[in-house]
């Protein structure tokens, strides 16, 4: 069970998942792709979260996934690994079948699909981090499992030695804010990293530790540029580099016809296989590649964010 926080702060982007063109398993461009984080100067790695596509993957998927990261990072940065479904029984067979992996700790949602209040949440984290002696992360994101997870619930599990960290992708700067001053307050019990990738300066000012950006995917140089600049508390260059990156971020809005992971995660891909990174922009069914006109809209806000010269450097 989880102790103390895990010292992982930083950039930890979400790894997508690169696919072939039938859909299987891309491994030559998840190495490619985990080269560029790599080199791009994250700090760490999160396979198998929602920009990852976990949703949709089997058993099968999610275990090749973990096997193909942790071989290719092969200790070179920490890797954690998203371990999100419907009930508590169903995340510990994913738990189980992950302990075999060279992993830094668990992320984890709050149950979903059946309506779930405090005292249930409260009981599927505990039992998570019973269940294994790996770090857990609270991952808060009710636009996707709706549930919000409250600051108070959060540190009370910090406190409690049950998770070690949040991963907020929840959109909600006040309740951040308020999470952070409260996570000072109880003498910091918990790591604290934003998925909120536009505004990841604000976080910082706030007290993140880090950052979960899906956008890093992209550019993971950018988002470290960034985090370097907040620890040497230089706001100016930070500011810069988070106006840059929110520019970038513009190319999720060029698909039409797409919400979700198919207009957000399939920008992500669509950029970085103009950039050469991954050989397709594949998604997982049902979900379609973005195609036509947008794909030279993205190529367009790669050119004027400097990213294209960069790939061809």
């Amino acid at each position: 069970m989880t102790t103390a926080p895990a010292p992982l702060s930083g950039v930890v982007p979400p790894l997508l998942t690169p696919l072939t063109a039938e859909g299987e398993l891309d491994l030559p461009s998840l190495e490619r792709l985990v080269a560029h984080l790599l080199d791009g100067g994250v700090d760490g790695i999160f396979a198998l979260g929602s920009s990852g596509e976990v949703a949709f993957w089997d058993d099968a998927r999610r275990e090749a996934v973990l096997e193909a990261v942790t071989g290719i990072v092969a200790g070179q940065v920490p890797v954690i690994a998203g371990v999100i479904d419907m009930q508590t029984d169903r995340v510990l067979q994913h738990v189980r079948a992950a302990e075999r992996f060279d992993l830094a700790g668990y992320v984890a949602t709050a149950p979903f699909y059946a309506i779930t209040g405090p005292e249930e949440i409260d009981a599927h984290f505990r039992a998570i981090a019973a269940a294994t002696d790996r770090p857990l992360w609270a991952y808060d994101l009710p636009v996707c499992v709706h549930t919000k997870l409250s600051a108070a619930q959060l540190l009370r599990l910090g406190s409690d030695g049950v998770i070690a960290g949040v991963k907020d992708s929840s959109g909600d700067d006040v309740g951040f804010r308020r999470l952070a001053a409260g996570n000072r307050a109880a003498g910091s019990p918990l790591t604290l990293l934003t998925g909120h990738e536009v505004v990841v300066d604000g976080a910082y000012l706030a007290g993140a530790d880090g950052s979960v950006p899906g956008l890093g995917n992209v550019d993971p140089a950018g988002y470290a540029r960034m985090h370097r600049a907040a620890q040497a508390g230089d706001w100016e260059q930070v500011r810069t580099e988070q106006d840059r990156l929110a520019a970038l971020f513009e190319i999720v809005f060029q698909p039409t016809g797409k919400v979700g992971p198919a207009a957000g995660v399939g920008a992500f891909k669509t950029a970085l296989r103009e950039l050469g990174v991954v050989s397709t922009n594949t998604m997982a069914t049902p979900m379609s590649p973005i195609e036509g006109e947008a794909v030279q809209r993205i190529r367009g806000i790669l050119q004027s964010t400097g990213l294209l010269e960069s790939a061809r450097a």
